[in-house]
């Protein structure tokens, strides 16, 4: 089940719960202490920066799969400080220590890349920031480069404690697998439901999309169901497959063009069609794939920002989920994005 602390950061009392959530995540990561004070600093920065630069916003806190999976990974907390705010005029100045627009010393957000595994922020005039960051263990091992990396963003309705979307990212061999479910309805037996794809889905990794989705419908059986959508990247052939039962989006960008990546009607676990097709295309540096959960507004669009190319898969998921709601249009179901996008070659 996924456990997801969404923070409304409106006030400062509202850092106390930031690092409780900090903590919480920290404890289902199997975080030590030293990588988990690092987690709350980190929540406590990000959270008073909404306050000072933005007025607010929210801060999501979960423990999720690394960004480069590999065969031994473990959780790292994630944690993603989104805003409606004026955005940042220059990123890289606000990086530096020293620098502030607000009269403090200005070591927030070089503090949180100092200590995060993971790094990167998003900002637009006009309308907002995304800070983002990942702490995992303290002598997590490290996995061989890859040309690609995954993010998500998970968004519970209405704040709740769990979230019936979720997604993971997984590493079988050469394959690269990129899964993301959507429990039928909301609440807890929603989570349960896409919580044991996520759980069964590292047995089955090595297998193609549309035979995963075959195991996990006898595995999701006794459940409420979920739509289902597998993404699997082979990394030696540089071949991306999907297949995808239910209502979860697949968007694939193709150099400047989106195209849909089609699922087949069913619910994983209750009414699984009698064949699953799978999509092929080639992966290149151009790639994005987004998949996301029926919250977004079924006229979503992908965000246009080319610099989303080379940002972090889990910041671009929060643009998406940021860009389609507010406080006028809010989110009518659990919504997850979940991204797969190029490794740029600085990062292999």
């Amino acid at each position: 089940m996924t456990r997801v602390w969404d923070v409304p950061v409106r006030d400062a009392t509202r850092v106390r719960d930031a690092r409780l959530a900090a903590e919480g995540a920290a404890a289902l990561a199997g975080l030590d202490a030293e990588r988990t004070q690092d987690a709350v600093l980190v929540a406590t920065e990000l959270t008073t920066n909404l306050l000072k630069h933005a007025h607010g916003g929210r801060l999501l806190v979960e423990a999720v799969a690394p960004a480069v999976p590999h065969e031994d990974a473990t959780a790292v907390v994630q944690i993603a400080a989104v805003d409606h705010g004026p955005g940042m005029p220059d990123v890289a100045a606000a990086l530096r220590d020293g620098f502030s627009t607000a009269g403090s010393l200005g070591a927030g957000l070089g503090t949180c890349r100092r200590l995060a595994d993971d790094f990167d922020v998003h900002s637009a005039d006009g309308r907002g920031t995304v800070a983002l960051a990942r702490v995992g263990a303290a002598h997590r091992p490290a996995g061989p480069p890859v040309a690609a990396r995954a993010g998500g963003i998970n968004l519970p309705l209405g704040g709740a404690e769990w979230s019936g979307d979720a997604w993971t990212c997984v590493r079988a061999g050469d394959r690269l697998t990129l899964l993301l479910a959507d429990g039928l309805g909301h609440g807890p037996e929603a989570a349960r439901a896409s919580g044991a794809a996520v759980g069964e889905v590292r047995r089955w990794a090595d297998l193609p999309p549309a035979e995963v989705l075959r195991r996990l419908h006898d595995a999701l059986r006794g459940t409420r169901g979920a739509a289902v959508a597998v993404a699997q990247l082979d990394l030696r052939l540089g071949e991306l497959r999907f297949a995808g039962v239910g209502n979860v989006g697949a968007r694939l960008r193709e150099g400047g063009t989106w195209r849909s990546l089609v699922s087949r009607p069913g619910i994983v676990g209750a009414h699984r069609p009698a064949t699953i097709p799978e999509s092929r295309a080639p992966w290149s540096a151009d790639r994005l794939l987004i998949l996301y959960t029926d919250g977004l507004p079924s006229r979503w669009t992908p965000p246009d920002d080319p610099r989303l190319g080379t940002a972090d898969p889990a910041v671009t998921a929060a643009v998406a989920v940021r860009d389609a709601g507010s406080s006028a249009r809010p989110m009518r179901d659990d919504t997850a994005v979940a991204v797969l996008a190029p490794t740029p070659p600085e990062r292999r």
